[in-house]
This record gives structure tokens, sequence and C-alpha cells, in this order.
């Protein structure tokens, strides 16, 4: 099966009065139809850059494209013309931003917000559009008769289901969403979890989840991408992550989670600065905060280092570290 969505070495910029900011530096990734792909970094890692980037939503000046492609069923997103983009953003590729408040208009009623995006991309009439956008909202387990109301008259949780009805109404072939729990509490935040996966296996719509939660990604995610300063810095299968943990990025993360099995009093933080996209450090991007950084790592670029198939990692000591994972595991 050939991917749906295909970023190749993909190079995004924004240019300051205090100088140039490196936000995605040589971003690869490939998903296939029914893929759903945890995106985890901190914040700064150039996540929301990369979603944002796919839907060519991002403000130019000061971003800038510097290099790269993105393809996406067959068209590089990156050269097609803003009308096309314009096709496409709603009806084949949807984003679930961050904040249900901001991306909801607060004077228009949650129905009309649903019902212009099927207008948009459909040949229908505004009866029909609001017919449909009803049983989008009951789709989402909200009642069709709160279709009148506004984005004020909802929970927080409500507004969020209101914005994947709105992602989900032309059924799309990739669903980008950033950061959709964050605000939530946990009960809301596993409900709307449960929704995204069963509503992804009835359309066998893609997700792309942009997060930094560990827990949400073992919880809806096939494969998972961590990016540290604007690269992809190991790539698997949600086993091959987190069972066969390699870069030492990625061991931190899992070490700063706390654990139901073991008592500690205190978690285990990343030492060190988070990474500066104005002044990048020279060789491994994280090795300034890396617990097992040589001499070589602030010297040397490294390659990306396959240490099973399937588990690329971008590490100059990627296959010592795995052997060590694997030898610590028996």
């Amino acid at each position: 099966m050939s991917e749906l969505l295909d970023i190749r070495d993909l190079v995004v910029e924004y240019h300051t009065e205090v100088g140039t900011v490196h936000a995605v530096n040589g971003i690869s990734i490939q998903m296939k139809t029914g893929d759903t792909l945890g995106f985890v970094g901190e914040t700064g890692a150039g996540k929301t850059t990369t979603a944002l980037s796919i839907l060519r939503l991002l403000q130019i000046p000061p971003a800038r494209f510097a290099s790269g492609e993105i393809w996406f069923d067959g068209k590089d997103l990156l050269k097609v013309s803003e009308k096309e983009m314009r096709s496409i953003r709603g009806s084949e590729i949807a984003m679930i931003f961050q904040d249900p408040m901001t991306a909801l208009n607060p004077v228009i009623p949650v129905g009309q917000q649903i019902a212009e995006v099927l207008i948009q991309h459909n040949e229908i009439t505004k009866a029909q559009s609001w017919e449909m956008a009803e049983k989008m909202l009951e789709k989402v387990g909200i009642p069709a008769a709160r279709a009148n109301n506004y984005p004020h008259q909802f929970s927080g949780g409500m507004k969020q289901r209101v914005v994947i009805a709105m992602a989900l109404a032309c059924t799309p072939k990739l669903i980008i969403a950033d950061e959709p729990t964050t605000a939530l509490d946990v009960t809301i935040q596993a409900q709307i979890l449960d929704m995204m996966k069963q509503l992804k296996e009835d359309s066998g719509t893609s997700i792309l989840l942009i997060t930094h939660d560990l827990g949400v990604v073992a919880e809806t995610c096939d494969k998972v991408a961590i990016v540290y300063g604007g690269e992809v810095v190991e790539y698997g299968s949600l086993e091959q992550i987190f069972d066969r943990t390699t870069h030492p990025y990625t061991v931190c993360l899992f070490g700063a989670l706390p654990s139901l099995d073991k008592k500690v009093d205190m978690l285990t933080p990343i030492e060190g600065q988070i990474y500066d996209a104005i002044s990048p450090p020279s060789g491994c991007r994280f090795h300034p905060r890396c617990p097992h950084a040589a001499e070589e790592c602030s010297k040397k670029v490294p390659d990306v280092v396959e240490v099973e198939p399937g588990h690329p990692v971008r590490c100059l000591y990627a296959n010592r570290f795995y052997a060590q994972n694997a030898e610590g595991r028996r």
C-alpha cells in the first residue's frame, strides 16, 4: 500500500527581528491509510509547525519553506495552487486545533459552522447541510437540538466534540489532531480518545496525533515519531518505541513519567534548557542535555541508523543503546 502522507526532508524557518528560527530541520514521516501516528515531543520541537505546513496555513513571511516536499495522495502540497489547497482543506485533510474556543466563531451557532464546511465542499442545499450538521453532532454525542447553541454555551469537552464533528463532516482521508485533549480533565479526555478511535474505525480515516502525553499515545496510536529540535530522532511501531526504547531523548521522556509500579519521591526531569531554535547547538541537537553525550556528539551530525526493521534512530551510538536496552530487558 502506498503512503497517504509522505513528508520528505521538510525544512521550515521563521525570519524574525531577533534572528532565523530553525523550527523544522529535515523532518521525514510516512503514513498509510488507516494509520494513527503519534507525533511526540516537548514544546518547541516543531510539531505544530509541521502540521500547519501540511495544510499550508503558515503565514509567509515570516515563515519560509526552505526545502523539502509534502506528498499527500499523490500530490506535492507545496506545489499545488492556493485554490486547490482550499478544496483539500476540510474535505481531504482536516485539523482539530488545540484550543476549541479559538477554533470556533463565538457569534455563529455551532450547527451553522459545521454546515458551512459541508456547503463549501459539497453541492448541497442549506437545508441539507443543516440536516447533515445535526447528524454529525449526534455522531459525537451532542443532541441535534443544540445545533442552534453558541460555543460559549458548551463545556470545554463539548466544544472539542463540536470541533471534531466539524473536522469529520466531509469524511477526510487525514485528520491532524493538535493536542486535542490537553485542556480537558482525564474523564473527558478518555471519552474524546475513545470517540476518535471509534470514528476512525467507522470511516477508515488516518490520524496524525500531536501530543506530549505518552499515555495518550499508548492508548491511541499504531506508530510513534519522537521529535526533538525539529527532527524525528526515533520512529517505530508502538511496541518498538515503548518496549525497545533506544534514543537517549526517548529514554529521558519515559524517565520523566510517573509509574504505578514504582514508588519514587521525585520524578526524573530532563536536565538542561530546551532546544534553542535561534541558536541551535552543533552536532547532535540533543547532546547538551544528553546523559550519554561524548565529545564526538558536539561535532558530528548523527546519521539515521535503523536498529531493527522499521525502527530508525538519529544517534551516533544508536546501535550501542539498542543493545544495552535489549540486554536490560532479558
